[in-house]
């Protein structure tokens, strides 16, 4: 073989190689977990098996399960877009925010799951934290109300997603009798005893409406309409 095909031969990567553990790997990895098995399957074993590696070659970047958590959440908040703060619709734009996190954590049942009890040090969590903060303060909301704010309203948002993928999970089970239509629900609560359920017997229709995310958009609004109330 001539010396220049040998050292073009010796140049070209070997098809072998396997591409190196990185970051954005882990988590790509980590959403495959999460979109196929569920959050509940999420391990740093069941990662590297995805990766066809070892957890050690996760060390440089992963040590714990709330590693993979912060880098869940991250990848997630970097797909929210952030507005510039308008003091006149300042209210709106946090609620689009909001709905747009609900909406990322939806694609994944029980990914919100890993925003619990997190302490954020992935930069694309803290971007858009600092975002919402930023619009609350251009509210005219005071600092330390807009700090609890912040916290409050992120942990409803994260709660709600947690529990619709709860609902989910209990839909996809036909022998789980927790889940009833809204009329089968009407009908159970109007056939309470009327002398210790009054009000859930007359406002039964009341009390099971709503579609869609209507009561989150209840919610969100109830919260920051009372922001800034004298």
């Amino acid at each position: 073989m001539p010396a220049a095909s040998r050292r073009a031969q010796r140049s070209e990567p070997s098809a072998s190689r396997k591409p190196p553990i990185t970051a954005e790997r882990i988590t790509d990895a980590a959403l495959q977990v999460v979109a196929t098995e569920g959050y509940d399957a999420l391990t740093i074993r069941r990662v590297t098996a995805v990766l066809g590696t070892g957890p050690s070659s996760l060390y440089a970047h992963i040590t714990t399960k709330t590693d993979l958590d912060d880098l869940l959440i991250g990848r997630l908040c970097s797909e929210i877009s952030l507005p510039e703060p308008d003091p006149a619709t300042w209210r709106q734009q946090i609620h689009d925010v909001y709905a747009q996190m609900r909406d990322q954590y939806l694609k994944y049942p029980g990914v919100s799951r890993a925003a619990l009890a997190l302490v954020p040090t992935h930069l694309e969590t803290l971007r858009v934290s600092e975002g919402i903060l930023g619009l609350l303060l251009a509210g005219g909301v005071p600092a330390q109300t807009a700090a609890w704010a912040l916290d409050s309203l992120t942990l409803y948002v994260t709660a709600y997603a947690w529990e619709r993928s709860l609902v989910h999970q209990r839909r996809k089970n036909e022998d789980d009798d927790w889940v009833l239509s809204r009329e089968d629900l009407v009908e159970r609560l109007g056939a309470l005893p009327a002398e210790r359920f009054p009000h859930t017997r007359r406002h039964a229709a009341e009390l099971t409406s709503g579609s869609g995310h209507d009561r989150f958009d209840f919610t969100l609004s109830l919260m920051l309409d009372n922001l800034t109330a004298s």
